[in-house]
């Protein structure tokens, strides 16, 4: 780690963070990143020169505990205290992200409407130019690099960068598993399937195409893609998304050859930041016609592995109401096997999603609390259960309230799904 000042600048190269991911309440960074910090921001760029964070000082922020974080999907996020005390009950986390797009979170609260966000944004456009105006001779090498590097990754480049990575798999993510938010969200997505076994009415995230699996060339050749695209950044990933919507229907050899081919190629195991962790969707039908194969393969893969079931209802009227083509035979088969899944690999924990909505039948909300209590003998902390407020003109306060009495009902942890992109 070296430190420059340059003028009102104060450049640190090299810094390091954490090197695991932590539920804290207070602000973390991971990997190496060089930060930038000047009389009113501070600013943090990962190792290809991009903006990454944002954070306020001398007044002129929301709250000195918050900040700005750049996803590789190009999307600015603001990471809120909460200004609601349960914020960690609520989502196992001690932030809140609040989304710049359309999200099924339960609040309202919106950070950029705030003209000190655009006016940070507009500082680092300041800064960007500042740097490559600066007098290049009289910088050490390394800095001087550094400077241009960074003054060259303004908008344009940025969202050139974010349409290549979309471009390389085949089109954006529309949402990551729930269990992302171990990493933060920081995941390289490589998809190895395409569309959903099912075509349910209320799903407004999914692509209505049919299922397809992708070859092992296109696999492959995502993974050589992504590898150059991320180049020295790389080494600040730990995390692999194998996508898309029901990647667990594309069998165990596909996602046993993307998961280790993946790891290998992105140096997982180099990384500064520990614990590989692979995520991936899965189908109620995908996941009870996995075999035993499979889930001894990923129990012994150097990542540990989060697989997340798209549950919905265990109640028959829910289910009509929804489109959702599953019997109750399936659903209670299903639960039953992710608990017994979660007791028997240590590696591989399964989660799955209920909704949440002031619209189901009555029935709904009392089919989730026979299984996440009754069902149950006790608490069990792995395994954690997501309600994903459906997208409609809803009684938040009401919706939360809901969220409150499952959660304090259920012998699982329940946790609200926000929806991210990427």
């Amino acid at each position: 780690m070296e430190t420059y000042k340059l003028n009102r600048l104060e450049i640190t190269v090299d810094r390091p963070g954490a090197d695991r991911f932590a539920k804290v309440s207070y602000p973390i960074r991971y990997g190496r990143f060089t930060e930038i910090q000047t009389p009113d921001y501070i600013f943090q760029f990962n190792l290809n020169g991009e903006i990454k964070y944002i954070r306020g000082l001398n007044g002129n922020w929301p709250h000195r505990a918050e900040w700005l974080k750049r996803t590789d999907g190009n999307d600015w996020i603001y990471y809120s205290t909460g200004g609601y005390r349960g914020v960690f009950s609520v989502l196992g986390e001690y932030y809140r992200p609040c989304l710049p797009y359309p999200s099924n979170s339960i609040w309202e609260y919106d950070p950029f409407a705030d003209p000190r966000i655009d006016q940070a944004l507009d500082a680092l456009s300041e800064l960007q130019k500042n740097l490559g105006a600066l007098p290049n001779n009289r910088l050490p090498a390394k800095l001087k690099n550094l400077c241009e590097l960074i003054s060259g990754n303004n908008s344009k480049p940025l969202q050139s960068k974010s349409d290549k990575l979309h471009e390389i798999i085949g089109g954006g993510v529309s949402v990551l598993p729930p269990d992302t938010r171990h990493v933060d969200y920081d995941v390289i997505p490589v998809m190895i399937a395409d569309g959903c076994l099912y075509h349910c009415d209320f799903c407004r995230i999914k692509s209505g195409q049919g299922f397809r699996v992708r070859s092992r060339e296109d696999i492959r050749q995502q993974i050589r893609q992504l590898q150059s695209l991320y180049g020295a950044d790389l080494r600040n990933y730990n995390a692999l998304f194998l996508g898309n919507h029901d990647a667990l229907a594309a069998g165990p050899e596909r996602i046993c050859l993307a998961a280790t081919e993946a790891f290998a190629a992105f140096g997982f195991e180099a990384s500064y930041v520990k614990d590989p962790t692979l995520f991936l969707f899965g189908s109620v039908d995908s996941f009870l016609n996995a075999d035993k194969a499979l889930f001894e393969s990923l129990n012994r893969m150097p990542m540990y592995t989060f697989i997340n079931i798209g549950i919905e209802s265990a109640d028959p009227a829910t289910l009509k109401y929804l489109n959702k083509p599953l019997d109750i035979q399936k659903i209670e088969a299903g639960f039953q096997m992710m608990l017994d899944i979660n007791r028997s690999y240590p590696n591989i924990e399964i989660t799955a999603n209920f909704l949440l909505g002031d619209r189901l039948p009555p029935g709904h909300y009392r089919s989730i609390i026979e299984l996440l209590r009754n069902r149950l003998d006790g608490f069990y902390s792995k395994g954690a259960i997501y309600l994903s407020p459906l997208m409609s003109g809803q009684n938040h306060p009401e919706l939360l309230q809901t969220f409150v009495r499952v959660k304090n009902m259920s012998r699982l942890p329940v946790y609200l799904y926000l929806i991210q992109r990427l």
